[in-house]
Formats: structure tokens, C-alpha cells, sequence
């Protein structure tokens, strides 16, 4: 009884509205007939992006034109597998690197998360290489996780889903449930936590994970946080920190879809609690802080692409606690899947039904 006490006093704590600050203004910028799954900014102001089926395509800022990268390596496209994420090298105009993962099958028959760059030229993928797979595959076909971010430092951050294995979440000596980093070429870098660790694999850069789906790297604070799926209800936003272990399947907010408990409870000593969570569920896909001057008073906020909730939704957040929630763009019924601050300053998001949108405050 006390915790659900708790869980009702949480809620009351956090303000939720349902009318913005902004009259918004959105701009359809393509319509496609599968789910944009990521999307990432060029130097040039053209958007790459992704769709599920195996797609990867880029759209003209301007005219609106979409053309077809080639030499796309083969995707394993079954359930929540396919090409998934896309991120543009930050010194793109040198390297040319774009960095994509995508489930793959292996020799075997079974699916795993893998992740590979290669340098865009003349609209084709060319010098592929292959630099992490996720150990090991199994003959599962959701929890892919596959959110990529640049820390800026040479490094690459990676999330993978538990890939309905729950135990495996909780063992340092399988990827599945992990953040994990990397160095921009593939390799582990010297510092990660568990590179000593008899049996650990040496990418790990924290533990016990769901199905994250969110990456995104504070540009202020350097923070990395992350958003992750729970099972019915327990949905979370994180702040992932090295070596940390974040609980699944011991502890949750969640239930099994039947309604019965998981795990030991809430709350276990050496574990760590999220930021917040969500119950029921929202489904977090993709999240951004915003750090543009388009929209002044949410400077600093992170938004949340949501699925099942079918809304954008913005945090206030302050030394680490939500302190106000907006829902946005309920009413449109959509699922959205990503979202992404744009080198112009407006927010970018996509949805599951093909729609890449530009979010604009309304001028008179």
C-alpha cells in the first residue's frame, strides 16, 4: 500500500498540461509508406533518414526531392527488426562517415543488432564496414533497441534491447539489455567500466535495459540520457551513468501484459531509479533536448516522441528531477517515433506511418 501511495503522490508532483506555450505551425516535409525510424542533419541542410523496410534516403531541405541511397547492406526486416537508426559523423564534411544500425541475420538464422558505417558518396554507401554486432543473436524478433549518439569525444554510444531474454539484461557477458560504447572506429575504448571483468564483454557501458530506444547526450551538461520501453506500464528516462545497472527485470514499474508482478518490486540496493516513469504506458521511441532559439522558453527541455501515447511530450527538468510535463500534439492520433533539434533551430519528428515534419511557432 505504501507504494502506491508513493506512486500517486509522484504523479501529483509532476504537472501535466495539455496546452502549449506556442500556437505550432507544422511542416510536412515528406510523406513516405513506412515508418521513419531515424533521421539525422547534413551539413548541407538535407535530412538522412531511414525507413524500417530497409530504406535509406535523403530529402532535399529544399525542394522536397527524396532520392535513394544504394548499396544499402542487407536488413533483416521481421517484427520490430529492419534498418533502424542513422547519424551523420560530426566531422561529416571530412569523413564523409554515416553510421547506421539494423538487425541482421546471421549464418545461424538468427537476429541480432548490428551496427556500420560507411562514407555517402554520389547518394551510395561506399567502404562499408562492419563495426559491432550484438552477442548473441537468438531466434527473437523485438527489442532491438539501436539508438546511436556521439559524445563528442571520439566515442559512440549504442543501445540494445534485451531482445525478450530478461535474464540476459542482468549478465555482463551478453550485449543484450546494455548501453554500450564504443570508439568511432568500432573499437573498445581503454576506460569503459567492465573491460577488466573476467567473463564481461568489454563494450558494456551500463546494465540492466529493456528495449531503450532514446540516446541523447545533454549538450550542456554532457549528461547522457536515455528512454526505454517497459512491459505494461514502467516505461522510463534515465540518466546513464558508467557501469550502472538500471534493474530490469529485477526491479520495474511495470507488469507482465496479464497483470501479474515482475521481478522484486520497485526499488533494490545497487540499482538505480529512474528520472521518471510512466504508468500506463507511453511508449518512448526517440528523445532531443532542445538547445535552439526558435522556441525560447523550452530551451533546455527534452522532448519525447511517443507511441502508444501518441504525442510529443516536453520535460522540465531541474537538478535532475521532472518538475512539468506538456503533452503535445495529442489530437493528431499519431505515433511518433523520433525526434531531433534541426541546425535551424526548429524540432524535427517523424512518425511510423511515413510523415518527416518540421515544428515551427506559429507567426502572425
Amino acid at each position: 500500500m505504501k507504494s502506491i501511495k508513493f506512486f500517486v503522490l509522484m504523479l501529483a508532483l509532476v504537472m501535466v498540461k495539455n496546452v502549449s506555450a506556442y500556437e505550432l505551425d507544422l511542416q510536412l516535409l515528406t510523406q513516405q509508406s513506412n515508418s521513419i525510424w531515424g533521421f539525422d542533419f547534413l551539413p548541407d541542410g538535407n535530412i538522412v533518414f531511414t525507413e524500417k523496410t530497409g530504406a535509406l534516403k535523403i530529402l532535399n531541405s529544399k525542394t522536397h526531392e527524396v532520392i535513394t541511397v544504394k548499396n544499402v547492406p542487407d536488413v533483416a526486416v521481421k517484427g520490430q527488426g529492419g534498418l533502424l537508426d542513422v547519424r551523420v559523423h560530426p566531422q561529416f564534411e571530412q569523413t564523409h562517415w554515416l553510421y547506421f544500425t539494423y538487425a541482421v541475420t546471421m549464418p545461424s538464422g538468427k537476429m541480432t543488432t548490428r551496427l556500420s558505417r560507411a562514407a555517402l558518396l554520389n547518394n551510395e554507401l561506399q567502404h562499408i564496414q562492419v563495426l559491432f554486432t550484438a552477442f548473441e543473436a537468438n531466434n527473437e524478433t523485438i527489442h532491438f533497441g539501436s539508438r546511436l549518439e556521439f559524445d563528442g569525444q571520439g566515442h559512440l554510444f549504442m543501445s540494445v534491447g534485451e531482445r525478450n531474454q530478461r535474464d540476459r539484461a542482468q549478465s555482463l557477458s551478453f550485449d543484450n539489455g546494455k548501453i554500450i560504447r564504443l570508439n568511432e572506429d568500432g573499437s573498445i575504448p581503454s576506460d569503459n567500466p567492465f573491460v577488466d571483468t573476467a567473463g564481461a564483454r568489454g563494450e558494456i557501458w551500463s546494465l540492466g535495459h529493456r528495449n531503450p530506444q532514446g540516446l541523447v547526450i545533454n549538450p550542456t551538461t554532457g549528461e547522457l540520457w536515455e528512454s526505454e520501453f517497459g512491459p505494461l506500464g514502467g516505461d522510463e528516462i534515465n540518466l546513464i551513468e558508467k557501469g550502472k545497472n538500471y534493474g530490469w527485470a529485477v526491479i520495474t514499474y511495470g507488469r507482465e501484459y496479464y497483470g501479474l508482478a515482475i521481478g522484486e518490486g520497485y526499488t533494490k540496493q545497487g540499482m538505480e531509479q529512474p528520472i521518471t516513469y510512466y504508468v500506463p504506458s507511453i511508449s518512448p521511441s526517440g528523445i532531443s533536448f532542445y538547445h535552439g532559439d526558435k522556441f525560447s522558453d523550452w530551451k533546455g527541455n527534452l522532448f519525447v516522441a511517443a507511441l502508444s501515447g501518441q504525442q510529443l511530450r516536453r520535460l522540465v527538468i531541474e537538478n535532475h528531477r521532472v518538475i512539468h510535463q506538456e503533452v503535445l500534439l495529442s489530437d493528431l492520433k499519431w505515433r511518433f517515433r523520433h525526434v531531433r533539434e534541426g541546425l535551424d533551430g526548429y524540432l524535427y519528428f517523424s512518425t511510423d506511418d511515413g510523415r518527416l515534419i518540421r515544428m515551427m511557432p506559429k507567426t502572425n
